[in-house]
């Protein structure tokens, strides 16, 4: 039987996976406290029964304060930047937050005597594996300084909870996509370049062009293979995961995707079905850092958390997508009105 009430620590929970996993954690009775610098994230993606204090993992200082006033049972670490192509681009700015916040705060964790930690990690640890589907054990050879990045996050984690009696799971995401049914919160990240928001705005008529990043990729299309995760089932899969762990589970990683992959030109495709409009569709080159596939074997989460996905349909998922796209811009100030 789970239990509930736990005191929760969400970093990065105004942001795109964070706010849908904090919506869960409270809608199942946990007391979640969201810390984000809203540099990414919105106020208004902490839905009622969370409190968002706005804090930078960089202020070692508050960060310290309120860890030691609230006594948190547990951790969910979201708070990363995640832009490949930027990653490339300005390494620094990935490892400073990526890293080098990381490590202050699972110190800060550790320290004061949280028992779990929760940290989202993703498939760009695997950079260009041998296998069509990747499990937990295939080698870590990232690509990209944002693959890097989390890959050296994870040690940390791995290194500072074997020596402090700490349990962990380390969630490797794959591609995250899909807004809540409810059309409460979505995908709302400035900026943001995921494939399918930026093929919704095409629909919309907000991007002059859409633009597929390689052709020649050794696949059977010749686009990126990319495997999409709801991230209503995305957050279930962190609630399993917490569940587990409070449960006294050992220490683990995981992959989350649903073991197959979409095509760039397959999402594209789905998206003009979906909106009704046939956007044009431009091809360009390949992009720094992208690998060709990224399909995850997720055996090991469905059989150790009995995690079972609720929205493996790529149509689904991009129809959640496409509703909150077209909803937000209803928004006559820039937020819902709520």
């Amino acid at each position: 039987m789970r239990r509930t009430g736990r005191r929760l620590l969400v970093t990065g929970g105004a942001g795109y996976i964070g706010s849908h996993v904090t919506r869960l954690l409270v809608e199942t009775g946990d007391q979640v406290a969201v810390y984000d610098n809203l540099s990414s994230g919105h106020a208004w993606a902490v839905l009622p029964g969370a409190e968002l204090i706005v804090g930078d993992l960089g202020d070692r200082l508050p960060l310290e304060a309120l860890f030691a006033e609230r006594r948190f049972d547990a951790v969910l670490h979201f708070a990363a930047h995640i832009d490949v192509a930027e990653s490339v681009r300005e390494p620094a700015k990935y490892y400073s937050n990526n890293v080098v916040n990381a490590l202050g705060l699972f110190k800060l964790a550790a320290q004061h005597g949280v028992g779990c930690v929760i940290f989202s990690s993703t498939a760009a640890v695997y950079g260009e594996p041998a296998d069509a589907l990747i499990d937990e054990t295939a080698p870590l050879a990232p690509i990209n300084p944002y693959g890097a990045s989390k890959m050296m996050a994870e040690r940390i984690l791995t290194d500072i909870a074997a020596a402090s009696g700490q349990r962990y799971a380390i969630l490797r995401y794959f591609n995250v996509a899909g807004a809540d049914p409810g059309g409460r919160i979505g995908q709302a990240t400035p900026g943001s370049q995921h494939l399918i928001r930026v093929a919704c705005e095409a629909a919309l008529g907000l991007r002059r062009e859409m633009r597929i990043n390689g052709t020649d990729y050794p696949t059977p299309d010749g686009t990126c293979v990319r495997d999409f995760i709801h991230v209503d089932d995305l957050a279930r899969a962190h609630l399993a995961a917490l569940d587990y762990l409070d449960a006294e589970g050992d220490s683990v990683v995981l992959n989350c995707g649903y073991g197959r992959g979409a095509s760039v030109r397959a999402v594209l495709d789905t998206v003009r079905r979906v909106s009704g409009v046939d956007f044009p569709v431009e091809s360009g080159p390949r992009r720094p850092g992208d690998p060709a596939a990224l399909v995850a074997d997720s055996a090991r989460i469905r059989q150790l958390l009995g995690w079972q996905p609720h929205h493996d349909d790529l149509e689904f998922i991009i129809c959640t997508a496409w509703a909150w796209e077209k909803e937000r811009r209803t928004w006559p100030s820039g937020t819902p009105p709520r």
